[in-house]
């Protein structure tokens, strides 16, 4: 991998009987797996789930030594294809991704999959990435689950059951020969904890058995009439088998008094918030103890009717904890009350909201106003709920909102995608803005301030495909932009397959980070690291024109502005027809400063002689212009005012996060603004050479200091 080595993660995959494992959430999930005799796994990376990858990408021995073949799959479809090995076999296998961006991409595989039932274990790992915190749309996997009717695990945030839900996943899609989906969500995968590691299990029936006695069952392929069958099948055996399962195992969960006079049912992932929020109303302790009954559903589809209407009969009100829009659950649950003729009275989306993320603040206020209206002896002199917009209503809060300027996400330090789009500005400047289609990955935060590009994102390596309508006769092109991670993911085909096919007459911009890098620096096809586990090195230029791209343009250095600019106005201006492509290549700065850093240390400890190449602005010359900023938003570069009573403005300045990239100068210099940078070299361990010429040059800007200073007009007071 790229970015950073996970061999300690992989030491606590082989703890054994009865040792404590301690970490988070999703490396439980990965230990599971190992001890519930997983044949296989694969998936594509993306938060929250990507260190179940990353690890088991370091794993080889352990999978080796167990037989669990593992793959980094090209993208969710291949991944969710590959539980196909499932289905004649009795293989288990597991596959993960980022949710629902990813469930998108695999659902044609899922349907089919979910169509014709599985034979062994099939488990799908989904990161339900919802909330504040995400980077995607606003999406549930609550209807994918639905829509190919596969059941969806959602269990409690703690390691235990965490680790039981993988176990007791494996077994109810044997028992119901059904997929079954584990949401996870990023509080669930980032949660810390602790459990009694089991040995880990070798594949009960292996997949070499499976590949060398060859089985087929005409049934269990989705094609008329067998797919009527299936639809059959799924009503008539898998869902009931599901629900004996699910109850005889108690998968769901009960907490609190047995009985009471209202009652809270929750998805198992919200469980946490939930007693928090409990706390919050003087309603539940520190260690877990609930004064009002809770159902806890660790299986959140299908609903067990018998145990939503035992816990329900009885009680005046209950409230559904569903976090996302529209409100699934909350709608079985009146149908299957009132079909039973229970008058317990259902609340959940009219008191909490509609949709947004179920903090426990949130909640807090939702359960006061239902236990005000069902139970208001309950609360008694219960403190008062947090307000979690309070803090923005404190004077000196709102004394600071009005200098202190926003801060929208962007580049890091030293991106090497920033001077792409200062490039792309420059251009703008001489002829005119474009439109720009713009794709998923760390490229997206050009939509934001200082560079403000970007009209539409479709997913993940469809950036030059949702440029498409354009390819019209009109006196501008248009400019779609997408990673490396997209090109092979779907882009090859997808987007630039498409355009050369159509023989579109756009700008499609590849930038090459080296590797996955949004996703945390794993391994692709185009990676310029050697790994003795995956064929990397793979050019995206000769992919490229291999599908037929005529023009093409390989620029390896995205730091050289000037160069890129002079690129992207050829590609507009260009008579030739044909998708014009350029293929931006420069490492990640953030993932090449973590391997760096930790080596220039060791270098420096032990004496070398080392080098760190630094950037500043020479504050005589600078004239507060700040069109360096502006072009290039680094978060190192910075403004100070100065001593000097003849410059009204603060000057720019470079602070010490800079990672001594350069762009700031390049902009500078392409953009013909001011000769105000300067590279200063700081020299660790010097030799005698070294402090020889040091000592040499202080003398002589000395001497040039002081006849200057000799030569300058004084005023007498």
């Amino acid at each position: 991998m790229a970015e950073r080595s996970f061999a300690r993660e992989v030491e606590d995959l082989k703890l054994g009987e009865g040792e404590i494992f301690r970490g988070e959430g999703i490396l439980a999930i990965t230990k599971a797996l190992l001890q519930s005799g997983v044949s296989y796994v694969g998936g594509y990376q993306g938060s929250p789930i990507s260190h179940l990858m990353d690890v088991l990408a370091d794993s080889k021995d352990v999978l080796n030594e167990l037989g669990v073949h593992f793959e980094s799959s090209a993208s969710e479809a291949a991944a969710a294809a590959m539980l196909s090995a499932s289905v004649m076999y009795p293989v288990r296998g597991a596959v993960t991704w980022k949710s629902t961006a990813g469930t998108n991409v695999a659902s044609d595989a899922l349907s089919n999959l979910a169509s014709g039932g599985v034979t062994g274990g099939a488990l799908v790992i989904i990161g339900e990435d919802y909330g504040e915190g995400s980077s995607i749309m606003q999406e549930r996997s609550h209807a994918f689950a639905m829509k190919s009717q596969m059941w969806l695990l959602d269990p409690r945030p703690n390691l235990e059951s965490i680790v039981k839900a993988v176990e007791d996943g494996f077994e109810l899609s044997e028992a119901s020969n059904t997929p079954v989906m584990l949401e996870v969500r990023i509080r669930t995968c980032h949660v810390h904890g602790q459990f009694v590691a089991k040995d880990n299990k070798a594949p009960a029936f292996t997949l070499r058995e499976a590949v060398e006695n060859p089985q087929r069952d005409v049934s269990r392929i989705v094609l008329p009439p067998a797919a009527y069958m299936h639809e059959k099948e799924k009503l008539e055996k898998r869902w009931p088998a599901a629900v004996e399962f699910i109850k005889s195992r108690k998968l769901n969960e009960h907490f609190g008094p047995p009985d009471g006079e209202v009652g809270i049912i929750l998805q198992g992932g919200m469980y946490n918030s939930v007693m928090r929020a409990l706390q919050f109303l003087g309603l539940a302790d520190v260690y877990g103890q609930s004064a009002i009954p809770l159902y806890v559903l660790n299986v959140t589809y299908p609903l067990i009717d018998d145990e939503v209407a035992e816990f329900c009969i009885g009680k005046k009100a209950v409230i559904m904890v569903e976090e996302g829009q529209p409100e699934y659950i909350e709608q079985a649950l009146n149908t299957i009350l009132r079909r039973r003729d229970v008058n317990t009275k259902v609340h959940g989306k009219d008191l909490l909201p509609l949709g947004g993320e179920y903090t426990s603040s949130v909640l807090a206020k939702g359960f006061k106003s239902f236990f005000e209206a069902h139970a208001v002896a309950l609360l008694g002199n219960q403190p008062p709920v947090p307000d979690p917009t309070s803090v923005l209503q404190d004077p000196k809060v709102k004394a600071l909102n009005d200098v202190v300027p926003q801060r929208p996400a962007g580049f890091c330090t030293g991106c090497p995608e920033r001077p792409i789009f200062a490039a792309m500005k420059l251009v703008e400047k001489e002829l005119g803005p474009h439109h720009v289609a713009a794709d998923i990955g760390c490229h997206l935060f050009s939509i934001l301030p200082p560079f403000n590009i970007g009209a539409t994102t479709m997913g993940y390596g469809l950036g030059p495909a949702s440029a498409s309508a354009f390819n019209i006769e009109a006196d501008k092109r248009s400019i779609a932009v997408m990673g490396d991670g997209g090109f092979w993911h779907n882009g090859l085909s997808t987007s630039v397959g498409n355009a050369v096919f159509n023989k579109q007459d756009g700008v499609i911009l590849i930038v090459d980070n080296y590797y996955s890098a949004a996703t945390g620096g794993q391994d692709i096809l185009s990676s310029r690291a050697e790994n003795p586990n995956r064929t990397t090195n793979n050019s995206i230029v000769d992919a490229v024109k291999g599908i037929g791209a005529k023009w093409v343009r390989q620029i390896d250095r995205t730091y050289d502005v000037a160069k890129m600019r002079d690129t992207l106005k050829e590609a507009l201006t260009t008579p030739e027809p044909g998708p014009k492509i350029i293929v931006a290549s420069s490492e990640c700065m953030l993932n090449k400063q973590r391997r760096v850093k930790p080596l220039f240390g060791k270098a420096v400890k032990e004496g070398k002689r080392m080098v760190r190449e630094r950037f500043g602005v020479d504050e005589d010359v600078c004239t507060g212009d700040h069109a360096c900023i502006r072009l290039s938003g680094c978060p190192s570069l910075s403004v100070k005012h100065t001593d000097d009573p003849l410059k009204d403005d603060p000057v720019a300045a470079i602070d010490n996060s800079c990672v001594g990239c350069g762009n700031c100068g390049d902009v500078s210099e392409a953009a013909v603004l001011c000769p105000s940078f300067y590279r200063a070299d700081v020299i660790y361990n010097p030799s005698r050479m070294d402090l020889f010429l040091a000592k040499a040059r202080r003398a002589v800007i000395g001497f040039l200091q002081r006849r200057r200073d000799s030569r300058r007009l004084t005023f007498a007071h």
